[in-house]
C-alpha cells in the first residue's frame, strides 16, 4: 500500500501561523498535525509515503527525516494550484499497477480503525471515510443506497445525506484511480477552475465501480484557529503527559509539556499543550497551545494559540482599592 498526503494547502484560514510554516507543521496536543497523520498510518502496512507538497515542502522533508526516519517517503511540488484532484494526480510516475492507495488530505485528524480496510473492502473497490453531520450544508456529502455509494452532492440544501466526506480515501486499484483522475482533467471537469475527486468518484461509480462509505469514530478539524482548539482538547481527553520541568506550579488535567520545556510559578490548564523550549512563569493558561521556544511571563491567557518563538511579557498590578469598590480590567 502506498500514502498519497497532499499537503500544498496554505493554510489561510490559520494565517498567520502559517504565513512561515506548511499548516501540517502546527502543534497539537503535543504533537504537529502531520505527526498525528503519520502515527495512524503506520499503524498499519504503508510501503511508501508520497508527498504533494509546495514550496514549503523542506519543512516537510527535514521534519519526515527527523522524526520518522526509516519511513520511506517520496517527496512531488504542486506548481500549480489547481486543486485536490489534480494534486493528487501528480503521483502517478510513483504509483504502479498493483498498488493499493490511502489518500489523506491533512486538514483533519481522523479516529478510525484502518486494519478494518481488507474486510470494508471485500466487495468494494474503494471507500470514502465519511462522518454523519448536522451542519450538512458545509460540506460534499455521499448518498449511500443498499451500503454502495450512488451519488456525491455539494453542499445540499436539503438533507439528501449527512454523511460528510471527511478527505480520507482508500482505493484499491490506485493505478486505476488515478487513470480516472487523468480523464476527469482531460474533460475538463472543474468547479470554479479547480479539479475535485467527487467528479473522480462519479465517473468511477458511472463506470461500475462500488464504493462504500465507512464512518470514522471522529473527524477532527485543524483547519482554523478555533477548530485546533476543540481539537487539542480532544486528543488531551485522558492523557496528562508531564515530560518538561514543573516547579511551584499548579497543573489542572488534562496539560502536555513536553520535554526540554519549563513551567514556574504558574496555572496551567486544563486543556493546554506547551512545545519544548517554552519558558511559562507567573501565568495562568486555560484551553491553549503553546508552541516551541515561547516566553510567556505574567499573563492571563485563555483560547490562545502561540506559534514559534513568540515574547509575551505582562506587568504585574499593585492597586490599593477601598471598600465597596467595583473594578473591571479586559484583558
Amino acid at each position: 500500500m502506498k500514502a498519497i498526503l497532499p499537503v500544498a494547502g496554505k493554510g489561510t484560514r490559520l494565517r498567520p501561523h502559517t504565513h512561515t510554516k506548511a499548516k501540517s507543521l502546527v502543534h497539537v496536543a503535543g504533537k504537529t498535525v502531520l505527526e498525528h497523520i503519520v502515527d495512524r498510518l503506520t499503524a498499519i502496512e504503508v510501503d511508501e509515503f508520497i508527498f504533494i507538497t509546495d514550496e514549503n515542502g523542506e519543512q516537510i522533508s527535514n521534519f519526515m527525516q527527523r522524526k520518522f526516519p526509516a519511513l520511506k517517503c517520496h517527496y512531488l511540488v504542486q506548481k500549480e494550484r489547481l486543486g485536490p484532484a489534480h494534486a493528487v494526480a501528480l503521483a502517478a510516475p510513483v504509483v504502479k499497477a498493483g498498488d493499493d492507495l490511502l489518500v489523506v488530505f491533512n486538514d483533519t485528524i481522523f479516529v478510525t480503525d484502518l486494519a478494518q480496510i481488507p474486510q470494508l473492502c471485500t466487495e468494494a473497490d474503494g471507500l470514502i471515510y465519511s462522518k454523519e453531520v448536522e451542519d450538512y450544508q458545509r460540506f460534499g456529502v455521499n448518498v449511500v443506497q443498499d451500503a454502495y455509494i450512488v451519488d456525491m452532492v455539494e453542499k445540499p440544501d436539503t438533507p439528501i445525506s449527512r454523511l460528510a466526506q471527511v478527505g480520507l480515501y482508500y482505493l484499491k486499484d490506485g493505478a486505476g484511480f488515478l487513470r480516472h483522475i487523468e480523464a476527469t482533467i482531460a474533460a475538463g471537469e472543474t468547479v470554479k477552475g479547480e479539479y475535485y475527486l467527487p467528479s473522480v468518484f462519479m465517473r468511477m461509480i458511472n463506470a461500475g465501480m462500488k464504493l462504500k462509505a465507512p464512518e470514522i469514530d471522529a473527524w477532527l478539524d485543524c483547519g482554523k484557529p478555533e477548530t485546533l482548539l476543540e481539537t487539542n482538547r480532544f486528543l488531551l481527553r485522558g492523557r496528562h503527559h508531564i515530560h518538561g520541568e514543573v516547579v511551584d506550579s499548579v497543573l489542572i488535567e488534562p496539560v502536555h509539556i513536553e520535554r526540554g520545556a519549563l513551567v514556574k510559578n504558574s496555572i496551567i490548564g486544563p486543556n493546554v499543550s506547551i512545545a519544548a523550549g517554552s519558558i511559562i512563569e507567573a501565568s495562568v493558561i486555560r484551553n491553549s497551545i503553546i508552541n516551541a521556544e515561547n516566553r510567556v511571563s505574567n499573563m492571563n491567557l485563555e483560547n490562545s494559540l502561540l506559534g514559534d518563538a513568540v515574547s509575551l511579557i505582562g506587568s504585574p498590578r499593585k492597586m490599593n482599592i477601598g471598600d465597596h469598590s467595583h473594578i473591571t480590567m479586559d484583558q
